[in-house]
């Protein structure tokens, strides 16, 4: 589905798609396919942060299956000298918005992806314990699509009704919960026009 047929579903029937995600952590507009890379989270560990990070495989390459395949442990190692490097690391996200503004979901919501390792956010260590991780197709340094944008808005807006203790300011960047060892989104992600964005998709959705 892309960005402006998502963002249609939440303002159309916002109520029927924040049920769905509660009861069963999938966004029914997203392509699947699960991650083994995943566990319970904490009994006491509610949902409260979302972290938004990039990923291109090979680095700087756009639209193949590689992604899909890290995240699922089938990854040809020896397909490119990069991804040797990358072997045995066993890893996932929640969700993945490709340059399109197409959604792939790996990992249910309601399950602790393992996007985040060693985090800490508002003196909170373990952030994959109590936060739902996107990726963006993307490179710290290459402009993100207006689909990803819109698209990344649209999914915020209907996390942040289905578990409210996300608000605006819970919503951050892997370099920020990781400084030092994450770089991602990366400066070329434009923090106030997705603000901006998000805006103006909870205002639309208020107003149906």
């Amino acid at each position: 589905m892309s960005d402006s047929d998502a963002l249609s579903l939440s303002l159309a029937d916002p109520g029927s798609v924040v049920g769905t995600l509660r009861e069963t952590g999938r966004l029914p507009f997203a392509r699947w396919c699960p991650s083994p890379n995943f566990g319970p989270r904490p009994e006491d560990a509610a949902i409260s942060l979302l972290v938004v990070h990039n990923i291109s495989l090979p680095p700087g390459q756009f639209g193949g299956p590689e992604i899909e395949n890290f995240f699922c442990n089938c990854l040809d190692h020896s397909a490119h000298p990069y991804f040797e490097s990358i072997a045995g690391v066993q890893v996932s996200a929640h969700l993945l918005i490709r340059r399109d503004g197409s959604v792939v979901q790996f990992v249910s919501l309601l399950d602790r992806a393992w996007h985040a390792g060693r985090s800490s956010f508002g003196g909170r260590e373990e952030c994959n314990d109590f936060s739902i991780g996107i990726e963006l197709e993307g490179a710290d340094d290459v402009p993100y699509s207006s689909d990803q944008y819109l698209q990344l808005a649209s999914i915020s807006d209907l996390i942040m009704h289905a578990w409210p203790d996300i608000t605006a300011g819970r919503i951050t960047g892997h370099c920020d919960i990781a400084p030092g060892r994450k770089t991602d989104p990366g400066p070329a992600f434009d923090w106030a026009h997705f603000r901006n964005v998000l805006n103006r998709t909870r205002s639309a959705r208020e107003g149906v």
